[in-house]
């Protein structure tokens, strides 16, 4: 069995933060563009639709809005993560088949 060393460990978490951050950013980015691409109709809907004016009040509104950024965040980010987890992976059993 290998024995694990400082270095490597430190070597691993700097991997795991910057995947982490990757997702992030990649995460902040996707929910600005739901907020818009859902803001954009929600509000339009409410300004000309009679049904939607007498029923879509401000926090309906809000809901609808801040619901679709926030799962567009959490998908995003967890897609980003595990994409950079498993390139990581790959690039890491190549390393130990060259050595």
């Amino acid at each position: 069995m290998a024995s694990v060393t400082r270095a490597s460990l430190d070597q691993k978490l700097a991997m795991a933060k910057r995947c982490s951050h990757e997702g992030v950013l990649a995460g902040a980015k996707a929910a600005v563009i739901a907020t818009v691409a859902t803001a954009i109709p929600t509000l339009a809907s409410v300004k000309m639709l009679p049904w939607a004016r007498s029923n879509i009040d401000l926090r309906a509104q809000a809901v609808i809005i801040s619901t679709a950024a926030g799962l567009a965040y959490f998908v995003v980010a967890d897609k980003t993560v595990l994409a950079s987890a498993r390139k990581n992976s790959f690039e890491a059993a190549a390393r130990r088949g060259n050595n």
